[in-house]
């Protein structure tokens, strides 16, 4: 087995010698310089995976160096030690692509865990067996992303309902994405080309929100100082977003109700009366059903809103979602922040799939956004994930608890689907079913006999 390389760059003998002689008895094969100069002739005879790198050194600035080392394009990961503690200097290194920082005085066992962690990606970003980002990935903003059964009927109800006119309420958990089910239904419907209009009913107290829907005439009350047009009236043709309607004051709703019904409806402070034409389009995290029973929403409102509805389910019950999620997450995020993640461990993959998901997608893209940023690499690794999982106190007994069996997909559930799906695509050719699942033949027959899944005979007969 060959040993792992790795390259001293530090003006210091004596720790050159201790560094040397500490690693090597770990199985590491070590080399070492004593300056810039021949740190990085050796960098090119050596081909160390992972480079030790003081940031003084006697000939050459240690930044210096590093940038030099990026320039060559070797791949070698590089952890910078220094005796400065200062915030400028770590922010730096980091900018300039070091994966790791150490002090000084060193702590062998700190260099240690560092050079372990910086293998760990080294070895991951050359593995097939984890999920592997595509980055010539078309990414489109406002795409919603699944493939399971249950995303795929909401895409079935998103095409029907376009198509007409009626009043849909979306109901799920926050962090659905129930906005973006509800511009997909404005964008494939006749009226793509007029505007949508979204509004947050839980963020607006009640008189503002009257204000803010159907606007106000000048001198309706203390503050306005001009006649103002509402969300129905500037519409026109298009669609207005009522987010978290549940949130809509009782007095107010009798308002809502009568525009649903006459599409006519008054400014604040004004008897003329108005119509539009536009659409209404609710969602909600509550059950507005059990709100109607206890007084709180009126139920000939939630049946007007209700013409028509889509459930969102949330993350855990499609976790069979969370591969192709992820990889469209960590598009937009290499997008969005300039970072450039390729790959996910495959234990990484793994806590996703076994995370309750309490703020549902929403959650997993900030999740992704953190790891991505604190990353030092290409690859996201576990230990970058768990404590972001735990940060909010989510590992309480109540919030992991499972879900309804029926709704639950373990990693072996997953994975059997997954197996089952790449033999159908790859006709049950095991050569090409391996390649596609980066896995060995031997690996394979042992998941086939797992998992009990057997050839169907359809394929034999050709």
């Amino acid at each position: 087995m060959n040993k792992r390389k790795i390259l001293i760059i530090d003006d210091e003998p004596s720790l050159l010698e201790s560094l040397d002689m500490y690693l090597s008895e770990r199985g590491y094969e070590v080399n070492c310089a004593i300056n810039a100069s021949e740190g990085l002739k050796k960098n090119e005879t050596f081909n160390p995976e992972v480079i030790v790198l003081d940031i003084r050194l006697p000939d050459m600035d240690g930044f210096d160096v590093l940038k030099e080392l990026r320039r060559c394009g070797k791949e070698a990961r590089t952890i910078m030690i220094t005796a400065f503690h200062d915030m400028e200097t770590t922010i730096r290194a980091i900018k300039l692509g070091a994966c790791e920082y150490i002090s000084k005085p060193i702590d062998v066992e700190e260099l240690e865990k560092a050079i372990e962690r910086v293998l760990k990606s080294f070895k991951l970003s050359h593995k097939t067996k984890v999920l592997t980002i595509d980055p010539f990935q078309s990414y489109e903003k406002g795409e919603i992303i699944g493939k399971s059964k249950v995303m795929k009927n909401i895409f079935k109800d998103i095409g029907m309902l376009s198509g007409s006119n009626v009043t849909v309420l979306i109901e799920g958990e926050t962090g659905t994405g129930k906005e973006l089910i509800a511009r997909a239904i404005h964008y494939h419907s006749l009226r793509k080309d007029e505007c949508f209009l979204a509004i947050n009913c839980s963020a607006i107290v009640g008189n503002l929100l009257e204000s803010e829907l159907f606007g106000h005439e000048k001198g309706a009350f203390t503050g306005a100082i001009s006649t103002k047009k509402g969300k129905f009236e500037l519409a026109g043709n298009g669609t207005i977003f009522l987010d978290e309607v549940g949130e809509i004051p009782f007095e107010l709703q009798s308002k809502l109700l009568r525009f649903l019904q006459e599409m006519e409806f008054e400014r604040v402070g004004s008897e003329k009366t108005l119509r539009s034409n536009a659409r209404v389009l609710a969602a909600t995290n509550k059950n507005l059903w059990n709100m109607t029973k206890k007084g709180r929403f009126r139920k000939d409102l939630y049946y007007r809103l209700s013409s028509a509805t889509i459930g969102v389910p949330p993350l855990r019950e499609r976790r069979s979602d969370i591969p192709i999620l992820i990889e469209y997450l960590l598009n937009k995020i290499n997008c969005d922040l300039q970072t450039n993640i390729k790959r996910v461990e495959g234990k990484a993959i793994q806590r996703m799939m076994e995370y309750y998901w309490p703020g549902n997608v929403r959650e997993l893209e900030n999740v992704f956004t953190h790891a991505a940023i604190m990353s030092q690499g290409e690859v996201i690794l576990e230990e970058t994930i768990i404590p972001l999982l735990c940060r909010e106190g989510i590992a309480g007994k109540e919030e992991m608890r499972e879900p309804e069996k029926e709704n639950n997909y373990s990693i072996q559930e997953v994975e059997q689907k997954h197996i089952e799906k790449v033999l159908n695509h790859a006709r049950w050719h095991y050569g090409e079913a391996c390649k596609l699942l980066g896995i060995s033949r031997p690996t394979l027959r042992q998941k086939l006999k797992k998992y009990e899944i057997k050839k169907p005979e359809s394929i034999f007969r050709g």
